[in-house]
């Protein structure tokens, strides 16, 4: 209950703010000093921002400090939050709107952070035969809704960026996709030109099953692409940022889409 009152009075806010005065707020956010504490932290839990340039930085802590101001923090089951929560969470998700015209994840203001993964009840249908049960989940992104997360994955997925894994970068590139009205893996594309070669370059990567291990899938996107187009882009997203080379490599088309769309060449970070 407590988490939804702070949805409902932030949404509230936000639609009764005139945009000249969010934007000039966010000018004024954007250009604050960014805490020494903070960069400490961006340090110790965000590789990425020791592999990018530093104007790079410097808009990355501009996008932090808006994102912070204008997004609600809740622990959930006990957890407490902290800076240290906040800062990590942020920056992943900021990664997503450098270069980019953003209006930093309109539509929905509450976060809410678990200290592990959490069970959620669950119905799953065979035909007319319904099954209830309980399913564990690392994050969710609900749709017009909050973000959830749970924090001891955000933790695992930063020990070993091998893996492509990043919850914070997965949903938050949900609520990128659920900008334009639907969840379908075609977020809102910035010219109105770019979405016949976006589906389709996405449609053949979704198809494809390039160098394949046992599974019979590439061993560069993690399975969880293939059950949806939906989770094709989250996954895309999270393996453009953490394993660059690999995916220039394995779908060089793919990698184009996504670094037009984000305006970043995070293989090109790796080289310097």
């Amino acid at each position: 209950m407590f988490w939804f009152l702070l949805l409902i009075l932030s949404m509230v806010l936000w639609f009764t703010v005139p945009p000249r005065l969010r934007r000039l707020r966010r000018a004024r956010l954007f250009a604050e000093p960014f805490p020494q504490n903070y960069v400490e932290i961006l340090d110790r839990n965000v590789p990425l921002y020791r592999r990018i340039p530093p104007d790079l930085q410097r808009q990355l802590k501009g996008r932090i400090n808006v994102f912070l101001n204008e997004k609600v923090f809740a622990g959930c089951g006990g957890f407490e939050i902290n800076d240290e929560v906040k800062v990590t969470i942020a920056a992943h998700a900021c990664f997503l709107i450098l270069n980019r015209d953003t209006n930093y994840f309109p539509g929905f203001s509450t976060i809410l952070v678990y200290p592990d993964t959490y069970l959620v009840n669950e119905v799953v249908y065979d035909g007319e035969i319904a099954t209830e049960g309980q399913d564990a989940r690392s994050g969710e992104s609900w749709h017009l809704g909050p973000v959830i997360l749970s924090w001891q994955d955000v933790q695992e997925s930063l020990a070993d960026s091998s893996y492509g894994y990043n919850v914070v970068m997965h949903e938050f590139a949900h609520k990128l996709d659920e900008e334009n009205g639907d969840v379908d893996g075609v977020p809102a594309l910035a010219d109105s030109s770019h979405y016949r070669e976006w589906a389709e370059v996405l449609a053949r990567a979704y198809g494809a099953s390039g160098h394949t291990g046992s599974s019979g899938r590439n061993q560069v996107l993690d399975e969880y692409a293939y059950t949806a187009p939906e989770e094709f882009f989250a996954v895309a997203t999270e393996t453009f940022f953490e394993k660059p080379e690999q995916m220039k490599g394995e779908f060089p088309e793919l990698y184009a889409q996504l670094a037009r769309f984000y305006c970043v060449d995070p293989a090109g970070w790796l080289r310097r």
